[in-house]
């Protein structure tokens, strides 16, 4: 049996929109000698759905939509579809997370999701009742032989106490898999992008293949929905955990997988051709089983030939963030951005990544000159902007500083200063930004990094202001690891296959050298008010992704009263947070849907 694996880009909530996208792929499958097509979990919807599956109206139209796929798809063609299957009559939730079979001109639910996340980002509880048992699908593909499908979906992988770091809650859907006779184990997922996760998804799925002795087939979406990026990644592995096939990362993507009859060693992929089209790749090294008298053990690793192998981490990272700025203007509705560029590294970063998702000639910058702007911090600005090929203006605010100076003596009884006039200067520069994007139609886009929304070191209604907040999850020392990764040689093939210039320095040392400061004073410096930021990310990573306490902290090795100050500057900062921009999701827990802590809290 022919396996397509389908690799989608859902628009969240457009039902007969992703219908006519999975007929497409559909179509594009059967004429290639397709039998199966799989698509990613809840993939009429797209993934999160989140309360638009509370919207009766909704569900009708998902109702239509399934029969218009069931009496369009091509003859002798079948289709896995992520659906919501209401349940009637019952109370809330009343839903399935489901998936359809659509097939000889007919419809129907072939399995239930059984473990629902509900949390970090995940809230599937609220909509949806677990799945009670096992599914298996039979299905006929070439010569009439039948298949046995073991289905699940998505988290109903993630059981594996060993690489997840934690025990399994809940029923184990692979265990009840065991014993059923299956060929094949499909997974059909919607797992947003995290560094590292490629790999742990690998292993989840090769243990899984393991444990029931046959391949596994992962099928995942790919996009940007709001601040979470989907990364795609889809793949097969054997019941040895060697790679078959590696569908691409952050791009749709249609991928052809043959079945091996009968199931034995040695399956392979058909030939090479494109890359994001119609996707088959040649047979390649992996790791290899070694038998035992109890069946294959643990692999032996083996390279992978290159077409198999995850981009570099940095690599998966820029791609990640470019297909979340990419998607969210697309699907929001804007054709170009706009940001402030100071000539620090945020906004450089930023530049970077908006020039590579939306072209060079839709991304527009405004330099904001204050008395206290540095000559080389408007030079380096105007470098890049040259670099990139995007149009960059001034618009100095000192006249704007003179007027509210003015304007607020009266009302002071002085002038503004300290922290008061600082917070101005960004005010100004965040209302001028606005005010730009507002009549030009343009995506606003944010520039702060996540160690700056920790700790509160960012103006509200100043530089937080923005429709998306493009680094807002990367924290100041990833933002410098990243930008000497895009200036080094080993990032001249992204940077051409993402329409930068590949030749040469992208950044400039100039400003990935230069001591971060926010330029809101004479001669400040970020250390000024913070610690060095080697100091202070590693402690907001533990207090933030780790959930650890000040104590735990300090019994580690850190000095109580940097980690008391730390700690504290990150709660009074709640309420900032809590008006930002969303964020682009990239670590394990970002500020946003994952994160819900209370503003008012002892």
């Amino acid at each position: 049996m022919r396996l397509a694996l389908a690799q989608l880009n859902a628009l969240v909530g457009d039902l007969e929109g992703n219908a006519a996208r999975i007929l497409a792929r559909c179509q594009e499958a059967a004429a290639a000698g397709a039998d199966l097509v799989l698509t990613p979990e809840l993939s009429l919807w797209g993934y999160p759905p989140r309360d638009l599956l509370l919207r009766p109206a909704l569900l009708e139209a998902q109702r239509r939509s399934l029969e218009g796929l069931a009496a369009a798809l091509p003859a002798g063609l079948a289709l896995l579809v992520g659906v919501a299957e209401p349940l009637l009559g019952e109370g809330q939730p009343a839903l399935h997370n489901a998936v359809a079979l659509v097939a000889g001109g007919r419809w129907r639910v072939v399995a239930r999701k059984r473990l629902l996340p509900s949390y970090d980002v995940f809230d599937e509880r609220r909509y949806f009742r677990p799945g009670s048992e096992a599914a298996v699908l039979d299905i006929g593909g070439d010569g009439g032989r039948r298949w046995r499908l073991g289905l699940t979906i998505c988290e109903d992988l993630w059981v594996e106490e060993t690489p997840l770091g934690q025990p399994l809650g809940g029923c184990d859907p692979i265990a009840d898999l065991q014993g059923q006779a299956i060929d094949l184990l499909v997974n059909l997922s919607a797992s947003p992008f995290g560094q590292g996760k490629a790999a742990l998804r690998r292993c989840l799925a090769g243990r899984a293949a393991g444990r029931l002795g046959v391949p596994a087939v992962y099928v995942n979406q790919v996009g940007g929905n709001d601040e979470l990026v989907f990364d795609g990644g889809g793949f097969v592995v054997d019941a040895g955990g060697a790679v078959l096939l590696q569908q691409p990362w952050a791009m749709e993507d249609l991928a052809l997988w043959e079945m091996p009859q009968p199931p034995a060693a040695g399956f392979k992929p058909l030939a090479a051709t494109g890359h994001g089209d119609l996707q088959t790749l040649a047979p390649a090294g992996g790791p290899v089983p070694q038998q035992t008298p109890d069946g294959p053990s643990a692999p032996v690793a083996q390279p992978l030939a290159a077409s198999l192998q995850p981009p570099a981490p940095q690599e998966l990272l820029l791609r990640a963030l470019v297909l979340g700025v990419a998607d969210y203007a697309r699907k929001c509705g804007f054709r170009g951005a706009l940001l402030g560029l100071s000539g620090g590294i945020d906004s450089a970063l930023v530049a970077v990544i908006a020039c590579a998702a939306l072209g060079a000639e839709r991304v527009r910058a405004m330099r904001m000159p204050s008395p206290w702007s540095s000559a080389g911090s408007l030079s380096d600005a105007e470098a890049l902007a040259q670099r990139l090929g995007m149009v960059c203006d001034t618009v100095p605010i000192a006249p704007l500083m003179a007027a509210f100076d003015t304007a607020l003596s009266p009302a002071l009884g002085e002038a503004p200063r300290d922290v008061t006039a600082e917070n101005l200067q960004s005010r100004l520069r965040g209302t001028l930004l606005m005010a730009v994007a507002n009549q030009q139609g343009q995506l606003l886009l944010s520039t702060g990094n996540k160690s700056e929304l920790a700790v509160g070191y960012c103006t509200l209604y100043g530089d937080m202001n923005g429709g998306l907040a493009v680094i807002g999850d990367l924290y100041k020392s990833t933002v410098f690891q990243l930008c000497d990764w895009l200036d080094a040689p080993e990032s001249a093939a992204c940077r051409a296959a993402l329409g930068l210039p590949a030749e040469g320095e992208l950044i400039g040392e100039a400003i990935r050298r230069k001591p971060p400061s926010a330029e809101l004073r004479p001669d400040q410096r970020d250390s000024d008010s913070l610690p060095d930021y080697a100091v202070l990310d590693p402690i907001l990573r533990r207090l933030i992704e780790e959930m650890a306490s000040p104590e735990d902290l300090v019994d580690a090795g850190s000095e109580p009263a940097l980690v008391e100050r730390i700690w504290t500057l990150l709660r009074r900062a709640e309420f900032k947070r809590r008006q930002a921009a969303p964020a682009l999701k990239v670590s394990r827990r970002s500020f946003g849907t994952g994160w819900r802590m209370p503003i008012a809290a002892g």
